[in-house]
């Protein structure tokens, strides 16, 4: 007899033969093509780790050899003499408090938009999604006056303007808001309003409603979209380039110090730490996205499968 574990197995393999074949040529380019994709992106990221154990003469003599011995100290020496540990403290710092002001601000957002009807609705998420048409490469011109002229606000200037982490912070919630807006709102409606209208027959506010009741609903969706902006706030570079500037180096965020690196020195830059440096950059990402990677997949089909 065959256990009802192996009926299912059974099926689902039953399932992918009738999808290969109904797919015919396009199942063996598709394969083809993650093969490549695959290649693309993990061969680099490897080079990378390979290049930060081993020495200079190694890494122009026989780049894609395996060193002579692991170089660890390459590691070390970044950290310490190039204040890799400095930079990825304020990196954590910033990247923190910008993601939770951004979920904090684009969940409340979000669920008003999706659950509300009040006049001016559509304008106002109009107005959100808009942001994701301009790169914001296209505004940091005007984003440096802006945080420039509000240092010169009394009381509260000294923490968000210029060279301050609060100043970039802002930043990084105002450009990260539109995604942020445009993923959870179409979340939000996604979940049951039964729920919803039952807490509000027994007496649940507004916010007690939202915090206590939908927003753990959405937890696929709020963990994927955290995921998404932890990775672009971490990898972002030409923001604080702009509003940190050479002068506050101790406030420096890691992709600031690891180009610093680079061109510290020209063409005698010491590229064994660079390379170790890219790997601490690296390294923390790739940890969080494999960890969190099912909750991912869960929040992107989550509003496909309700």
């Amino acid at each position: 007899m065959v256990s009802q574990a192996g009926k299912v197995t059974l099926g689902r393999s039953a399932s992918r033969e009738r999808r290969r074949a109904r797919l015919g040529p396009l199942s063996g380019l598709s394969h083809a093509a993650l093969v490549v994709w695959t290649a693309l992106v993990t061969v680099p990221i490897a080079w990378t780790f390979l290049a930060s154990v081993k020495s200079e003469d190694e890494i122009f003599g026989s780049a894609w050899s395996l060193p002579a011995s692991l170089r660890w100290d390459n590691w070390a020496r970044a950290f310490e003499n190039a204040h890799v540990g400095r930079y990825m403290l304020n990196s954590l710092v910033v990247v923190a408090l910008s993601t939770t002001g951004t979920m904090l601000l684009g969940s409340m957002a979000a669920y008003v938009l999706a659950r509300y009807r009040f006049r001016g609705n559509r304008a106002i998420y109009l107005l959100f999604v808009s942001g994701l048409a301009f790169p914001v490469y296209l505004a940091l011109t005007p984003l440096f006056f802006v945080v420039q002229n509000m240092g010169r606000l009394p009381l509260v200037g000294p923490l968000i303007g210029l060279d301050t982490y609060g100043g970039l912070v802002l930043v990084y919630i105002a450009y990260s808001l539109p995604f942020t807006i445009f993923f959870l709102s179409a979340f939000f409606r996604t979940l049951p309003e039964a729920v919803a209208e039952a807490a509000f027959v027994d007496g649940a506010s507004h916010a007690r409603v939202f915090f206590q009741i939908m927003l753990p609903m959405a937890r696929p969706g709020i963990v994927s979209i955290t995921i998404f902006n932890v990775l672009g706030q971490w990898n972002q570079y030409q923001i604080p380039l702009v509003l940190l500037s050479g002068q506050a180096q101790d406030k420096w965020v890691l992709t600031q110090g690891i180009a610093a690196i680079s061109t510290a020195a020209g063409y005698d830059a010491d590229w064994s730490a660079l390379f170790a440096a890219l790997s601490m950059a690296i390294l923390p990402m790739l940890v969080v996205y494999t960890v969190f990677q099912r909750q991912i997949q869960a929040g992107l089909t989550a509003g496909a499968l309700k």
